[in-house]
């Protein structure tokens, strides 16, 4: 296995401008005649350094931080705090085009091998959406009070997470040693840079107390302060809509079954505007603004589908997710890369979608088969199917949410590096191949500053029917760790008896046992008893509610600025 909302722009007012606050106290506490940000003070140390060793200190990669920031740091009287922080992204961007630049030479020696030259090929484009989110990052570095900016703090660890996560897909599709290698090496500077920039802005709060600088309002806590924030903007008009909310939107909204008039309707007997749903996302106007909205009537759609970057806020619905299906089964028995296996993905931001089915008919013979694969950011799916076997359902990155769903697969059938809550869902594990065993999950957090995780919350966990004479002779886990800091949280679900004693299974030998984070939290049914769990450093059963807390919907993916405006029913919290 291998492994933006309109307003998105908006929403990037990144949180790294805290920093520029830290920058400016250290320039006026070592230079408080108002002397440059480079001046040298007592100790020897000019401030421009000493702010650079503040902001480089919690890094993994210190050395190449710092020598990242001192040349800008050390250039006199042009040195300002803007400048600084400016400059730490923008060579987070060059490592990244630096690696664009040399994937297509590292490759050149494979373009006769089709499944390596399509890796190649996956990678250009992954370090491309890489290049577009740290542009959009840097563009939004400007001037904003500083109770604004550091409020995006969960807003910025989710984009450079997912750069980190387009970085590692890349990787994972190279299969042959040599090229995978060389990419990797290509890639080391970029990764490194990538993993400072989450360390730095995962550290905002201790550099506000180093400093003395005061701490906004509203942010000591996530957990208490989620209900007081606003997606993009602090004011909302007497029905509680935000005020960037388009009129189009919010009729959408207050429909009592999101079926408001569609832009464009699909069907395939002819009685819609397009027969098919390629056709009718290709009909996406150009710079569209507000919702467009598509509605699939009922058939079995046999395409592929890809709903591209630029094509934000679709909202897509059918007529129930056994009636309005779309099917594929490209697999990678069958030759391609699994991020190409999908039979529908989800790419630009603001990605809803109601009532439909997704599924990959290449079968367990057929290994990584996705059936849907979402990178889109504030994604949800409501009442909607996943089915297939392995590799199921591809979370690749950003925050995404799914509720009242059904998801069916046997290895790694829930996998990818997002942000992710499974809420109120039907989680279907399938017979495998002989000798198979099934795993639910694999996340893919490789960088121990992401802030990603798969969580199952008030889900159900049952085999299929096909599966249930032979439950107990094919075992079946809840996950296994297919990156070194995977991270998966299963809480206040009904566990089947089928589920094996030891709930997680190993990914090769110790591999990631320390580092993962694996839990489980008030669980119920006969595959929940955790007394013969695992034994591994990064398993425990949380007992603490406040510790379970912090991984429901309102501080995970931050869901109370932005579900709300999907029209979906969801839990903020625990259920009890």
């Amino acid at each position: 296995m291998m492994g933006k909302v309109a307003a998105v722009g908006v929403s990037l007012i990144l949180v790294v401008g805290v920093i520029v606050g830290v920058i400016a106290s250290v320039s006026h506490n070592n230079s408080g005649n108002g002397a440059p940000a480079a001046s040298t003070s007592s100790s020897g140390l000019s401030a421009g350094m000493k702010a650079v060793q503040t902001i480089c200190a919690p890094t993994d990669y210190k050395e190449a931080c710092i020598s990242s920031l001192t040349p800008v740091a050390q250039n006199g009287t042009n040195v300002t705090p803007k400048v600084l922080l400016q400059a730490a992204f923008e060579a987070t961007m060059t490592e990244v085009n630096k690696a664009l630049d040399k994937s297509g030479s590292i490759g050149k020696g494979y373009s006769n091998d089709a499944i390596q030259k399509m890796a190649m090929e996956d990678c250009d484009e992954l370090l491309k959406f890489a290049i577009d989110e740290l542009q959009a990052s840097i563009s939004m570095v400007g001037d904003n009070d500083m109770h604004t900016i550091s409020d995006r703090a969960a807003e910025f660890q989710n984009w450079l997470s997912a750069v980190i996560s387009y970085q590692q897909t890349c990787l994972d599709g190279i299969t042959n040693p040599e090229l995978k290698s060389a990419m990797t090496n290509g890639l080391l500077n970029a990764t490194q840079f990538t993993s400072n920039a989450l360390a730095v802005v995962g550290e905002i709060t201790d550099f506000l107390k180093t400093f003395n600088i005061p701490l906004p309002l509203n942010t000591s806590s996530i957990t208490n302060s989620i209900h007081s924030r606003r997606l993009l903007e602090t004011n909302v008009d007497n029905k509680g809509y935000p005020n960037w909310l388009s009129a189009g939107d919010r009729r959408l909204l207050a429909s009592s079954n999101n079926r408001a008039r569609p832009n464009a309707v699909v069907a395939k007997d002819g009685s819609g505007q397009f027969k098919t749903i390629s056709a009718a996302i290709e009909a996406y106007p150009k710079n569209h603004r507000g919702r467009y909205v598509i509605y699939v009537k009922a058939g079995v759609y046999d395409e592929y589908i890809i709903i591209t970057k630029e094509k934000v806020n679709i909202f897509m619905y059918g007529d129930g997710p056994r009636k309005t299906i779309v099917t594929g089964r490209k697999s990678n028995a069958g030759g391609y890369s699994t991020f190409r296996t999908a039979t529908f993905s989800a790419i630009a931001a603001g990605f809803i979608c109601k009532s439909m089915g997704f599924q990959n008919t290449a079968g367990p013979e057929g290994h990584q088969a996705v059936a849907l694969r979402v990178q889109s950011d504030m994604a949800v799916f409501f009442n909607c199917r996943m089915d297939g076997y392995q590799d199921t359902l591809y979370t690749q990155a950003h925050r995404q949410f799914y509720r009242n769903c059904v998801i069916s697969g046997t290895v790694d059938f829930i996998f990818g590096d997002a942000s992710v809550v499974i809420q109120n869902s039907l989680i279907i594990a399938r017979k495998p191949m002989d000798n198979q065993k099934n795993t639910v999950t694999a996340h893919g957090r490789s960088e121990r500053h992401e802030t990603t995780g798969l969580i199952i919350h008030n889900c159900r966990i049952v085999p299929e029917q096909k599966l249930f004479a032979a439950r107990f002779k094919t075992p079946t886990y809840l996950g296994r760790p297919w990156k070194e800091y995977s991270r998966t949280v299963v809480m206040e679900s009904t566990l089947g008896d089928f589920i094996n004693p030891k709930g997680w299974l190993p990914w090769a030998g110790n591999f990631a046992l320390d580092t993962l984070f694996y839990a489980e939290y008030a669980n119920r049914g006969q595959g929940a008893v955790t007394t013969r769990r695992v034994q591994w450093k990064g398993y425990k059963v949380i007992t603490n509610k406040r510790e379970a807390q912090q991984f429901t919907v309102a501080p995970f993916i931050q869901g109370n600025l932005w579900l709300k405006y999907a029209g979906v029913p969801y839990l903020p919290g625990l259920k009890r």
